[in-house]
């Protein structure tokens, strides 16, 4: 029987449809199998490596110890009633950030937790997660995220690139300046710490910078799509006080006049200015 090179079998090419299937929505697949403790959709769409940085549980790497962890995260989503609510995703040279809201059930009211989850795939059998956000609302402590990525030469251009350079300066009123007239800043706390209009944001930054000038960060990977602009990043500085280096990412969403309509920071820093 002749064989033909270009010969791709039934099975073989189920498989590469679900795959692709899957490397157009990975954060969907992700957040999936955490919710239903199978990663086995996940395994047939990147047979090879499959690394996830988790806030809560570090590098995890491997197949057999993302197994470990995404069944006892099924777990305590099960626990929590766990809802997840997507707030955005932005794609762009390979890389998809998707903002989450998790509404978890507790002793009081639902709780609403801002997660933000990168994914990219190093080639078209691997993937890699990154998980960014505050620890603080499910229990109430800051938690020390050291780096995932290295600094990167990517630099935000436009009103994200005036955004950084005003916060590095601890310029008030520069910063304010970039935003639209009823554009939002939310911390990493949850929605109802969200500063929205020039009053309230620069009061805001005032306050943020008033711990001796500006925040430094170390830009590591650009994510934009001319829309949302998201920044992985290293915070080091904060205003006089150099910190031990952490990671965070900030998704800068333009509205249709070129300025801010949104910035949402995913961090777990510890500023020192008396954050809640």
């Amino acid at each position: 029987m002749p064989w033909f090179p270009d010969f791709i079998s039934a099975a073989e090419l189920a498989r590469r449809e679900t795959r692709a299937a899957g490397q157009a929505d990975p954060v969907g697949q992700y957040i999936a199998a955490l919710n239903n403790g199978d990663i086995r959709a996940m395994e047939t769409v990147w047979p090879g490596e499959m690394v996830v940085y988790d806030p809560r549980a570090g590098e995890i790497r491997g197949h057999k110890q993302l197994h470990r962890f995404v069944s006892r995260n099924q777990s305590w989503l099960a626990g929590r009633h766990a809802r997840i609510e997507t707030v955005a995703a932005t794609y762009a040279g390979g890389r998809a950030v998707v903002e989450l809201l998790g509404h978890l059930a507790g002793d009081g009211p639902e709780l609403a937790w801002p997660v933000a989850v990168v994914a990219e795939s190093p080639d078209d059998r691997s993937v890699v997660f990154r998980t960014y956000c505050s620890q603080w609302p499910v229990d109430g402590r800051r938690h020390l995220r050291p780096p995932i990525l290295r600094p990167g030469a990517a630099r935000p251009g436009d009103v994200v690139g005036r955004y950084q350079a005003a916060l590095n300066a601890g310029d008030a009123d520069a910063v304010v300046g970039t935003f639209a007239p009823d554009g939002y800043y939310r911390e990493p706390i949850g929605p109802h710490l969200a500063h929205r209009g020039t009053a309230e944001l620069r009061s805001f930054f005032t306050r943020c910078f008033s711990a001796g000038g500006g925040i430094g960060l170390q830009h590591c990977a650009v994510t934009d799509d001319g829309v949302r602009c998201a920044v992985e990043f290293n915070c080091l500085r904060w205003g006089s006080h150099d910190l031990p280096p952490q990671a965070g990412i900030a998704v800068y969403e333009r509205g249709q006049d070129g300025l801010l309509a949104a910035v949402r920071v995913y961090d777990d820093i510890e500023a020192p200015i008396g954050h809640p």
